[in-house]
C-alpha cells in the first residue's frame, strides 16, 4: 500500500492509497461538516443537503446522475455523521475521473429545485416518522440528547420536522458557502488509483470550490443526566452512559480496549452476565465513541419492563468489577478485536478511502498502521482498567424509553458506582 497525501493551492487536501490487485476504485468526497455544525434554526440541513446532491444539476437531472455510475458498473451514495458529510462512489479503474466528474457536479452545481426540494423534504419528514417506530434507534436520539443538553452535538442528524419544513433554497446556499469550501473538503481514493491523476482531476473538477476560513463547530460539553420516555413496546430499550475521550486524548486507545473487553462480542463481560448467566436481554454491547472535542462511553441493550432494573444493576456492578480487576485474558482479546476492526479497513477500498479521509480531518496526517498497532499493543492491564474506571467516575446519562416505571435513574447509577 501506498499512502499520498497533497494539499492543492486552494487548500483542498488529496489523500489516496494505491492498494495492490486490486482493479476498482473507491472515491469520496469528505466535507468536514456535519449535524454539530448546524444552527438551531438549521437542524437536519446537514442530512437534507446530502439527499438534495442527488436531484439535479445543471448538466445532469437525478436519473442522469444515477445513470453515470450506474451504465459503468459503479454505485453512488452519501452519509451524514455528526462531524461529517461523505459522498461516495465505486468504480473501475478507468472510470475514477468519470466519478470525480459526478461528485464535482452534485457537490457544486446542485440546482436544488423548488419542487425536488419539497418532495425531498416530504421524504425526510417520513423517515422522522419512521425514527419514532424504530425505538432501538430511537433511544440513541434520546441518550445523545440527554448527555449533551441543548446542544448542537446532542441534536439528531434528521433534524425534526419543525425545522425541515422550513428549509429552503436560501437555507441550503448559505450553509454550503459557509462549509463547503475547499479548505474544509478532503478527495479521498483507495484501490486501483493513481495519486498524481487523482491530485490533476481533483484541481482540475473541484476548481469553483469556494475558498474560505472553515467554521468550527461550537465546543461540545458533556453535561450528563436521564431521559426517560414512556412508550407501549414489547421491550425497554436502556442506554447508560459516561463521558468518554475524545480522538487525540492519550487515553482513548486504553478506553476502547475497556470498551471491547466489556461489552464487544459474545465473549465479552456483559454479555456473559446478563445474557448468559441470567438471561435479561436478548444481546448487550457497549461503545466508545470519540469525536473531536468530547466522547461517550457505554451499554445498550433492550430488555422486559419488569426486568430494568436488575439488567442496569448486573451490568455496573460487572463494569465496577472489570475497572478493578479486568482479566490479562479479557484484555488480550478486546486488543485482538480492535486490531481487526482497524485491519479491516485496509482490505476493502471503500473503507480505507474513508478511514483516510477521516484521519486527515482529525489528525491532519494518516496513521501509519504500524502506529495504531503499537498503540494497541503498548497498553497494559493497569493502563486499561484505569482508563475505565475514569470513564465511570464522570457524571452518567440515562436514556430509557419503554416501561420506565421500575427504571433506575441517573442518581442510582452514580449511588451504584460510588466506590469505583
Amino acid at each position: 500500500m501506498a499512502v499520498e497525501t497533497t494539499k492543492l493551492p486552494d487548500g483542498l487536501r488529496v489523500v489516496t492509497d494505491a492498494m495492490e490487485g486490486l482493479e476498482t476504485a473507491s472515491l469520496g468526497v469528505f466535507v468536514a461538516a456535519g449535524s454539530r455544525d448546524e444552527s438551531a434554526a438549521e437542524q437536519g440541513l446537514s442530512h437534507l443537503l446530502e439527499h438534495m446532491a442527488f436531484k439535479g444539476t445543471a448538466r445532469r437531472d437525478a436519473r442522469a446522475i444515477a445513470e453515470a455510475i450506474e451504465s459503468a458498473g459503479g454505485d453512488l451514495n452519501a452519509a451524514t455523521s455528526v462531524e461529517s458529510t461523505a459522498y461516495y462512489a465505486r468504480v473501475l479503474r478507468e472510470d475514477s475521473g468519470l466519478a470525480l466528474d459526478v461528485l464535482a457536479d452534485i457537490l457544486i452545481e446542485s440546482l436544488f429545485d423548488p419542487l425536488e426540494l419539497k418532495r425531498e423534504k416530504d421524504v425526510i419528514l417520513q423517515e422522522i416518522a419512521a425514527l419514532q417506530d424504530t425505538p432501538d434507534d430511537l433511544v440513541f436520539d434520546l441518550f445523545n440528547a440527554a448527555a449533551f443538553p441543548g446542544q448542537p452535538i446532542g441534536r439528531a442528524i434528521l433534524g425534526t420536522a419543525e425545522s425541515v419544513r422550513g428549509f429552503d433554497r436560501g437555507s441550503i446556499r448559505a450553509y454550503l458557502n459557509r462549509h463547503y469550501v475547499a479548505q474544509n473538503i478532503v478527495i479521498a481514493a483507495a484501490g486501483a488509483v493513481d495519486h498524481a491523476k487523482i491530485c490533476d482531476e481533483a484541481a482540475e473538477k473541484f476548481g469553483k470550490l469556494p475558498n474560505g476560513a472553515p467554521k468550527k463547530p461550537a465546543p461540545a460539553h458533556y453535561v450528563g443526566g436521564e431521559i426517560k420516555v414512556s412508550k407501549r413496546l414489547e421491550q425497554t430499550q436502556v442506554i447508560v452512559g459516561f463521558e468518554g475521550l475524545a480522538y487525540a486524548d492519550p487515553q482513548t486507545y486504553a478506553a476502547h480496549i475497556f470498551a471491547n473487553a466489556v461489552g464487544g462480542g459474545m465473549a465479552s463481560i456483559l454479555f456473559q452476565e446478563v445474557r448468559e448467566k441470567r438471561g435479561l436481554a436478548y444481546s448487550i454491547s457497549s461503545f466508545h465513541w470519540s469525536y473531536l472535542d468530547a466522547g461517550l462511553f457505554g451499554f445498550e441493550a433492550a430488555t422486559g419492563g419488569r426486568d430494568v432494573r436488575e439488567l442496569v444493576k448486573v451490568s455496573l456492578d460487572a463494569l465496577a468489577e472489570a475497572a478493578h480487576s479486568l482479566s490479562a485474558s479479557d484484555m488480550a482479546r478486546a486488543k485482538a478485536q480492535t486490531k481487526v476492526g482497524l485491519l479491516t479497513a485496509l482490505e476493502s477500498s471503500s473503507a480505507r478511502a474513508e478511514q483516510i479521509a477521516r484521519q486527515i480531518m482529525i489528525f491532519d496526517r494518516v496513521l501509519p498502521r504500524q502506529e495504531m498497532i503499537d498503540r494497541i499493543d503498548g497498553l497494559n492491564l493497569a493502563q486499561v482498567r484505569a482508563a475505565g474506571a475514569s470513564l465511570l467516575r464522570t457524571p452518567p446519562t440515562v436514556a430509557i424509553l419503554g416501561a420506565v416505571a421500575r427504571a433506575p435513574g441517573a442518581l442510582d447509577i452514580s449511588a451504584r458506582l460510588a466506590g469505583v
